[in-house]
């Protein structure tokens, strides 16, 4: 599986982390930076890692930044993505299982590197139940993304 991984400042040092144990454990990983703990704006990064998802050049994408709070809100600005943020495992799991989570996003500053790493095997081990009710749920998604970023491009005309 090839997965992108992307982080702020505040996430570097836990990225830099991930990276390595997943390298190790066979994942073929983007790494769309940053790479150093200079500041940085996570919107950017956020926006990269959600665009490379949608365009296919990774399955699954984990998101870093301080809190895990504002990287999760941009990210999921971007139609198609759905990352939730997770600090516990059963989260990690049931957002793939239920919500087919594209993007797990946490917070360097409120998980350390040992339940990180436990997240993200969670999260990638975990497949999209593809349950009716679930799937009429995501459609729902999709339709709720649609009639918004089509008023917002009426607005800007």
């Amino acid at each position: 599986m090839r997965l992108a991984i992307a982080a702020d400042h505040a996430g570097y040092a836990l990225k830099k982390q991930l990276v390595q144990a997943l390298k190790g454990m066979g994942y073929e990983m983007l790494d769309l930076g940053t790479h150093s703990e200079d500041p940085v704006d996570y919107p950017d990064f956020a926006e990269n890692l959600g665009t490379t998802i949608l365009e296919g050049r990774a399955e699954r994408g984990i998101l870093i930044c301080g809190s895990g709070v504002g990287a999760s809100i941009a990210v999921n600005k971007i139609p198609g993505i759905r990352a939730g943020l997770c600090h516990d495992t059963y989260s990690a799991h049931q957002g793939v299982e239920h919500d087919n989570m594209n993007v797990l996003v946490m917070g360097s500053r409120v998980v350390g590197g040992e339940l990180a790493l436990e997240l993200v095997r969670t999260f990638l081990g975990a497949t999209f139940s593809e349950e009716e009710r679930h799937c009429r749920r995501l459609k729902k998604i999709s339709q709720l993304e649609s009639r918004y970023c089509h008023s917002s491009k009426e607005e800007k005309k």
